[in-house]
């Protein structure tokens, strides 16, 4: 009874390590990686081998396909990638996520290499201030985590060895046959869904396989369950999101489940015999400290994985546009359906990359801004029809919505330890977000007002009117100066000549109103109320420029 508890606390242990080490790995590789990796991924066009060779690369740089799906749920959530460039990222990933197999399977001494890391990985996270180093340290702590609780993991099964009883259990699993086969797969696709990491899950099978509890034949059926039971994960990410972010999280699952299922049998009887002819002595025991173990399995089971990955990529890579076309059948795209930061809920990215997938959020309120200020001149210029107003009303509904969960967003992020840049560019993206909604209101109140406007019988006057575009237009080229450097990481901002700019608009919406005040008299009848709307909406324009204006003070360092 001793010997069982021992083993549940030291593989349980070693096993919460592991899971710990590949997180701060993941994390630490995605800070060095920084603005990077979301501008390496933006490589994923439509071209299938482009998006393909993103996906390999990405998971290696990162050590994780679960941050790229979640990545990837939020970049078509957002807009940007189709679900088409993201599945063939997907496929991609799947078989960039093998290196970390390969990286368990020919690690030598697991407890001196994670000593190792541990040891580097503090000097550079402890006594490093630059951000680089220090991230790079954060990564080998993780790296020497992985490594450190693989040892804990391999000597926790030790005793199972010398219970004769629990080498009973052992011996009564099987995985000859295909039921018994797919039955391993299932547990281990289930066990893998409750630890989201199918490296874990992979590594303890290796172990066990080393440790000769279990075969080689069930030590490759983890292989085929971890990678089902690893798109956990993404639907983590949907759940409550968009159709879109669904759809992704479908298309990691459906295409990982098909995979699966329609290699079994060839993963049995085809791919179990070519790992053993690759590698003759895999089953050759070898004396350690630890006892007899099978040192060679590991080398044909990380073959195997990559085979097995790759077979299952060149499958969909030809099939990938129907298969696109089912899951968007699968899953409708509502109509009225409003944007949405799809990884609110996951912890797997790292605040760096969380700051870029909040911008692409802010980049889509930048760019509605922009449409709702050309719709706005239609408006004032009579072109526009009731569904322009009705737009421009919808969108700044669907910006309040987006403000709300960017900052939610943001500030989840902002609980973290977050290296002092990562914090400022929060700080700023909050302060942007703020500005775009606020001008988003004036949008609407502008449409306000010529409703109410059109209600009262009020018309403006041919000079009004003519006064209100050249201010309009005036505002809305200084909307279009300062948005483009929104998207800018370094953005070259001569603040001086724009407040220059922005104090003569200020004094032109001055006269504006003076001009306007000047136009209530005797021979205008009715002119008050009139004046009065017209007013407003000089008002609002008025907003709308320091509203900018704060926004380029903000991206300059400024505010």
């Amino acid at each position: 009874m001793n010997d069982i508890i021992m083993v549940i606390v030291t593989v349980l242990g070693g096993l919460g390590i592991f899971l710990l080490g590949m997180k701060n790995l993941s994390e630490g590789l995605q800070a060095v990686a920084g603005h990077g990796l979301r501008s390496f991924m933006s490589f994923a066009t439509t071209r299938r081998a482009a998006g393909v060779g993103t996906g390999i690369v990405s998971t290696i740089l990162v050590q994780s396909s679960s941050v790229i799906t979640v990545m990837l749920v939020s970049f078509v959530s957002s807009g940007f990638m189709t679900l088409q460039q993201a599945f063939n990222v997907i496929i991609g990933a799947n078989i960039g996520t093998t290196a970390t197999v390969w990286i368990v399977a020919f690690a030598p001494d697991p407890q001196i290499l994670g000593l190792i890391g541990l040891g580097f990985g503090g000097l550079l996270y402890f006594f490093t201030r630059k951000e680089r180093p220090h991230n790079l340290g954060f990564a080998m702590l993780g790296l020497g985590l992985v490594f450190l609780g693989m040892y804990f993991m391999s000597k926790g099964v030790m005793p199972i060895r010398q219970n004769p009883s629990m080498q009973q259990a052992f011996a009564r699993m099987s995985a000859s046959s295909f039921g018994g086969f797919a039955l391993v797969a299932l547990v281990a696709a289930i066990f893998t869904a409750a630890i989201q990491s199918s490296a874990a899950s992979i590594a303890i099978g290796m172990t066990l396989a080393s440790q000769q509890l279990i075969t080689y034949e069930m030590a490759i059926a983890v292989l085929f369950g971890a990678n089902v039971g690893t798109t956990m994960t993404a639907w983590l990410a949907a759940i409550g999101s968009t159709a879109a972010a669904k759809r992704t999280a479908l298309s990691h699952t459906l295409s990982n489940l098909i995979g699966s299922v329609l290699f079994l049998p060839i993963g049995l009887y085809v791919l179990v015999p070519l790992g053993q002819v690759l590698f003759p002595g895999w089953n050759a025991v070898t004396e350690t400290a630890k006892g007899p173990m099978l040192l060679g399995v590991m080398a044909p089971i990380a073959v195997t994985d990559t085979i097995f990955s790759v077979l299952r990529g060149l499958l969909f890579i030809p099939l990938a546009k129907p298969f696109v076309a089912l899951v968007e059948k699968l899953i409708p795209q509502p109509e009225d359906e409003k944007p949405h930061l799809s990884v609110l809920k996951s912890g797997t990215i790292s605040p760096i990359v969380a700051c870029d997938l909040a911008l692409i959020e802010v980049q889509f309120m930048r760019d509605s801004n922009i449409d709702l200020f050309a719709c706005l001149r239609k408006v004032l210029t009579g072109e526009a029809d009731e569904d322009t107003e009705r737009h421009i009303i919808h969108r700044e509904d669907v910006l309040d919505n987006v403000q709300r969960e960017v900052t939610e967003y943001l500030g989840s992020v902002m609980k973290k330890r977050l290296p002092e840049s990562v914090a400022n560019r929060s700080r700023r993206l909050l302060r942007i977000t703020d500005e775009l909604e606020s001008a988003s209101d004036e949008a609407a109140q502008v449409i306000k007002v010529v409703r109410r406007l059109r209600r009262e019988g009020q018309t403006m006057s041919e000079a009004s009117k003519t006064l209100i575009l050249k201010l309009h237009d005036g505002i809305e080229a200084f909307v279009n100066k300062v948005s483009p450097w929104i998207r800018s990481p370094r953005p070259v901002i001569d603040i001086s000549a724009l407040r220059v700019e922005s104090h003569e608009l200020h004094d032109f919406s001055r006269e504006c109103r003076r001009t306007q005040l000047g136009r209530i008299g005797p021979d205008d009848s009715g002119s008050p109320l009139r004046v009065l709307g017209e007013l407003d909406i000089i008002n609002a324009y008025a907003r709308v420029r320091a509203y900018y204006l704060n926004i380029a003070e903000t991206l300059a360092g400024i505010k």
